[in-house]
């Protein structure tokens, strides 16, 4: 049974974390009906210690930090209460105020200091200390809060989530409202985490018709997303009009027309496979057209190792393992002690392991220098275990860089 949604509303009393990148914050909340401060998780563009809240969500009880209060969406306001302004102003949330300028503006003008600050940002002078510059300043940070404030807004009045929304804005800023009213669908192509449907919803509740040209666009590259699920780099083109049409419910002439503005917009790419016209996702396209071209730099060229004879080596390296191998894995030791590169590929139980395994014993035996790497952790450990020697990671292996985001191994070292 799902935990009832029920709603929060307080002030922020302390923020005790918040990432700028995932708008991800704890908050400690002066929560109304509630004796003691409320420990309450979520996210928000920006939030600070003095703003109130209004949280939509449920309660956990997390094993390490005890009960919380989890928002889906979370919406902030400026304060009302001269408490909660002067800690607001004093958070620096609001570029040129500090604690000692929240202070003094809070007894100069009380509540009314928002009011001030916004339409009559001249009277911010009448403070002592405060000159046209640092007037400036405040001014222009107050409008970027509210300006963040009527982004979040809009955004949850069109049912996109606080996480979603933060995401949102920092991807497209003080243009977010804009980009969304204009076509939603970008959400999908810009922001990791967001998919058609979620644009869809959105899309919809916008008032985007289902056989608007945009959504239409949209739907082709969902499709071959969703294609590319079940293993495809890309489809037949009749496969793909067929399968959108069906994705998205609308006839095929419109879908024709949407692929060719995708074509010319260079967002897909056609191209022939034995004899059939394909379509594809152009990243997806370009990527598996650089991985042929990488493999046949690889390939070519003189093998890594003195040549080595099938036929002695067979027999030996069943001596070494007490195995006896089939027709077909005898067959594939042949063309890997022949090729630079090679792809084994089958089912479990089919005897992967001990081609790879009389592979390596026989090249070890050659004293060929034998570096193993699989794409994850828990694939290296099993290599590992399965072969007897040590394998990493590929990133491990080639040696990534998260500073310069690179690898410090290529193929030219």
């Amino acid at each position: 049974m799902e935990p009832t949604r029920e709603v929060l509303a307080g002030l922020v009393e302390r923020v005790t974390f918040h990432s700028d990148e995932s708008g991800f914050c704890v908050l400690r909340v002066k929560a109304r009906g509630h004796r003691d401060l409320v420990t309450t998780v979520g996210h928000a563009a920006m939030i600070s210690a003095g703003e109130w809240i209004t949280a939509s969500g449920v309660w956990i009880n997390d094993r390490n930090h005890g009960l919380q209060f989890k928002a889906q969406f979370l919406k902030t306001s400026a304060p009302s209460s001269i408490d909660g302004i002067e800690k607001y102003l004093g958070s620096g949330m609001i570029r040129g105020i500090g604690p000692v300028y929240a202070k003094r503006l809070v007894r100069m003008f009380g509540k009314d200091v928002f009011d001030i600050i916004e339409a009559t940002p001249e009277r911010l002078r009448e403070v002592e200390g405060i000159g046209p510059k640092r007037a400036d300043k405040i001014t222009s940070g107050w409008a970027d809060q509210k300006a963040i404030r009527e982004i979040m807004v809009f955004l949850h009045e069109h049912g996109v989530g606080t996480a979603r929304a933060v995401r949102i804005f920092k991807t497209y800023g003080t243009d977010a409202v804009q980009v969304m009213s204009e076509n939603p669908y970008r959400l999908a192509r810009d922001i990791r985490g967001i998919g058609f449907r979620t644009a869809d919803l959105i899309a919809e509740k916008l008032g985007i018709e289902k056989t608007a040209m945009i959504r239409v666009r949209a739907g082709i590259s969902f499709a071959l997303t969703e294609a590319m699920g079940d293993g495809h780099c890309g489809l037949p083109r009749a496969d793909l009009i067929g399968l959108a049409g069906k994705l998205l419910e609308v006839p095929a002439p419109l879908i024709e027309s949407a692929l060719l503005e995708e074509l010319a917009g260079e967002t897909v790419t056609a191209d022939q496979v034995a004899e059939a016209d394909c379509i594809f996702l152009t990243g997806l396209y370009q990527a598996e057209r650089g991985i042929a071209q990488h493999l046949g730099r690889v390939r070519a060229g003189p093998l890594p190792w003195p040549e080595i004879d099938a036929e002695k080596a067979l027999p030996w390296v069943e001596q070494k393992t007490s195995l006896k191998l089939a027709p077909s894995q005898a067959e594939a030791i042949r063309l890997a002690l022949k090729s630079k590169v090679m792809v084994i590929t089958g089912g479990p139980g089919v005897g992967k392991t001990t081609i790879v395994n009389s592979i390596l014993r026989i090249l070890a035996a050659k004293r060929v220098k034998l570096l193993l790497c699989a794409p994850t952790g828990r694939a290296a450990k099993r290599m590992t275990e399965a072969t007897g020697m040590d394998a990493r990671t590929i990133h491990r292996l080639l040696e990534f860089d998260p500073k310069a985001v690179g690898f410090k191994r290529n193929e030219d070292n």
